[in-house]
């Protein structure tokens, strides 16, 4: 099980440390305000009033022992700076740091930090992806312009089974899976969606409306199996 440090309990960084403590991961959440700090406390292994810009305070909760240190400081780039700065100084094993904007992942890079998150700029991309795109439904970016991407199938192939619309030959895609979601009738008698995947689907299987289909292509790729069925 990974223990995780999480720095800055804002949204951004309450949403990581409740996630990874879902999944079983040791977390501690560490921030200056004390109200948040009682709001995540039993969401997480241990939720920490203190201040991370001060490297006693980091060192007094046994940082080494954590596998992962992710600095989720928000509008406070000054604060986010000290913090990297004490966690390179004690030695940290690995750290992943916030950024807003290129200039300030700059001097990070600078500063000896490798790794980065960037909520704001990578909302910002798929927003502007969807509006362009809507049928495109959400995407994982890879490195080289590849994408894992999930696609409300256009019209235009509904009714068509996979290699009627031959995604590998003629899109250069690789289909994943389908997911489709059937309502259905709970313990309680109330109709609920219920969300089922087709595993790995063969040719014969028939595209239906609704259904989500999870691609695996280059982003041109994908960009030009949406405009040309829809």
């Amino acid at each position: 099980m990974k223990k995780v440090v999480v720095i800055g309990a804002g949204h951004f960084g309450t949403s990581i440390a409740t996630a990874l403590s879902e999944k079983g991961a040791e977390v501690l959440i560490i921030d200056s305000n004390i109200s948040v700090i009682q709001d995540i406390s039993e969401d997480v292994a241990f939720a920490v009033c203190t201040d991370a810009t001060n490297k006693r305070a980091l060192l007094a909760e046994n940082i080494l022992d954590y596998d992962v240190a992710i600095i989720t400081i928000g509008d406070d780039f000054v604060a986010r700076l000290l913090c990297a700065a004490n966690l390179l100084d004690i030695g940290v094993k690995r750290i992943i740091c916030r950024t807003m904007g290129e200039n300030q992942k700059i001097i990070l890079e600078k500063m000896g930090i490798v790794e980065f998150l960037s909520p704001e700029d990578e909302v910002g991309q798929i927003v502007a992806d969807r509006l362009v795109n809507p049928n495109l439904i959400s995407y994982l970016q890879l490195p080289e312009e590849y994408k894992v991407a999930e696609i409300l199938a256009p019209e235009s192939i509904v009714g068509k089974t996979i290699g009627e619309v031959g995604f590998r030959d003629n899109f250069k895609m690789s289909l994943i899976t389908i997911r489709w979601k059937v309502e259905e009738p709970n313990s309680k008698s109330k109709i609920i969606q219920k969300e089922h995947v087709a595993g790995v689907p063969d040719n014969n299987v028939l595209i239906e409306k609704d259904d989500v289909l999870v691609v695996f292509a280059k982003s041109k790729d994908i960009d030009f199996f949406i405009k040309d069925n829809s």
